[in-house]
């Protein structure tokens, strides 16, 4: 669970310093800048599996092309900064596997990562540039300061089923400058001397490379943010069939829906052996779904065993069979949603764009409730049946922001700042007065109401046409009536639209 991320010198985030909850909206208008912070987020995860040059190049710019490196470090004028640095702090998983299968316990499960990225051309080509270790760090959080870390509200039950262990020492610390840079990893838990890492030559970080035996504190980190990924359900991919070989966890783009629900099923099946009472995880995805489409009856998977395929399917109450591929994006966005949230093997951190896309204004709540739901409950102790799992959204929309809860919104807004006595525009943070964040940083300043008057009376901020001048312009008349301006619907409005 990601607590709190520091960004320097990455894209627009000049310096950012944000703690998360585990459910997090962030508002912004178009081009702010409000994705470049879940960039930062899969760039941190991507360092956690790849290589530096693979991970810089993995992410995207706003046309959703690859970038290359230079690309993703802070412009100012016609230059970019040489430096970037990141500092998370995080709750990590107490158990996990390396990827040979070796089990591992970290020694404590609240910790903070810090890395420093430089940029460094050995050539004039542009396959000669490449990023450069310049500071690598993973070091504990004292189990007694976790609850001043740990802003938002929370119970002891829970707090004491993520936070434990025992004080330690560094897991990953830098030493020396320039060509004679090492990052030491030291032996975690036991005695002996670090293996110390020549800095400028790394092709990857050295969290990415842990392994159980040497540091398996590290290796759990390293697992924690190969977890944090961006949900981006593409419509083909949420309406395909699965192979029965197929994987059974929802994938990133919406993929694997049939063989997930299929798996979840069969789970169920396996623990209760018909004994159980309560509904099935079929009855529960459709009563999930329900509250988004009221004419679901059913959802279930049908199994191909000539073909050897699964395909989702939903029954309406008519009994009308409908196959994945004829439901709308909305529809099979909630659904797969409805899926994530009965699958408590898909933890960490979910990052989703916009998820009122394809969604009906009356519905939104719907959406909403289900994000909120898919999040880790602090009210009790984490299990199967309350997974560590943490959701962020962003959004531009005034209907997703009016019913979002006052702790959980975070506002994007572009501010001018020096860098290298150039002037910018960079993305800052900002939260609402009396919530947890402002009662944790009293000093610094909350959001104006200005900023969300945007939001709560979007059509104060409508421009309005002036008619003689488009009719000047196109040469033609036109009447224009809008929905907004008819007498008889201003009351529906809440407020006086024309005011």
């Amino acid at each position: 669970m990601l607590i709190r991320l520091k960004v320097k010198g990455f894209k627009n985030l000049a310096d950012v310093d944000v703690s998360f909850g585990p459910f997090t909206c962030i508002a912004g208008a178009n081009g702010v800048g409000k994705s470049n912070l879940f960039d930062a987020i899969t760039f941190l995860s991507a360092l956690a599996d790849q290589p530096l040059t693979e991970a810089a190049k993995s992410i995207r710019d706003d046309r959703n092309r690859a970038t290359d490196v230079r690309s993703i470090f802070l412009k100012h004028g016609n230059e970019h900064l040489e430096e970037m640095s990141f500092e998370a702090e995080m709750l990590v998983p107490s158990t996990g596997q390396d990827d040979l299968g070796q089990t591992a316990e970290a020694s404590i499960t609240f910790l903070r990562y810090a890395l420093t990225l430089g940029y460094r051309r050995d050539g004039e080509t542009s396959a000669a540039e490449r990023l450069e270790v310049k500071r690598e760090q993973l070091e504990h959080i004292n189990i007694g300061d976790a609850p001043s870390h740990l802003l938002f509200p929370k119970e002891t039950t829970w707090l004491k089923s993520v936070v434990h262990g025992r004080r330690v020492g560094m897991f990953l610390s830098t030493e020396g400058e320039g060509e004679d840079r090492h990052i030491k990893l030291h032996q975690d838990g036991r005695k002996g001397r670090a293996r110390e890492i020549l800095a400028v030559s790394l092709p990857r970080t050295v969290l990415s490379s842990t392994n159980a035996q040497e540091s398996p504190t590290a290796l759990l980190a390293r697992r924690e943010m190969q977890s944090w990924r961006l949900l981006q359900l593409e419509p083909s991919s949420l309406r395909n069939s699965d192979s029965f070989n197929a994987p059974v966890h929802v994938g990133a783009d919406g993929s694997h829906l049939a063989a997930t629900l299929h798996h979840l099923a069969r789970r169920e099946e396996t623990n209760d052996n018909g004994r159980s009472n309560t509904p099935s995880v079929y009855a529960k995805v459709a009563n999930r779904l329900s509250s988004l489409v009221e004419n679901v009856r059913e959802v279930k998977v049908d199994e191909d065993r000539q073909r050897e395929l699964y395909t989702l399917q939903v029954i309406d109450r008519d009994r009308n069979l409908h196959a994945a591929r004829a439901l709308s994006d909305g529809t099979l966005r909630f659904l797969a949603l409805a899926i994530l949230e009965h699958d408590s093997g898909t933890q960490g951190l979910l990052c989703f764009e916009e998820p009122e896309n394809g969604i009906h204004p009356e519905r939104i709540f719907s959406m909403l409730d289900i994000l909120r739901d898919l999040c880790v409950n602090t009210e009790d102790a984490i299990g199967d049946e309350n997974p560590m799992r943490q959701v962020i959204v962003n959004t531009h929309s005034p209907a997703v922001v009016g019913l979002i809860d006052d702790d959980d919104l975070l506002i994007a807004e572009q501010h001018e700042v020096i860098v290298e006595n150039h002037r910018c525009q960079a993305v800052g943070y900002r939260w609402l007065a009396d919530t947890w964040r402002h009662k944790g940083w009293p000093d610094i300043p909350t959001v104006s109401r200005g900023a969300l008057s945007a939001y709560l009376n979007p059509f104060a901020f409508s421009q309005d046409v002036d008619e003689e001048s488009f009719q000047l312009a196109n040469n033609k008349p036109r009447k224009r009536r809008r929905v907004k301006d008819r007498k008889d619907l201003n009351m529906l409005l809440g407020f006086m639209a024309n005011e």
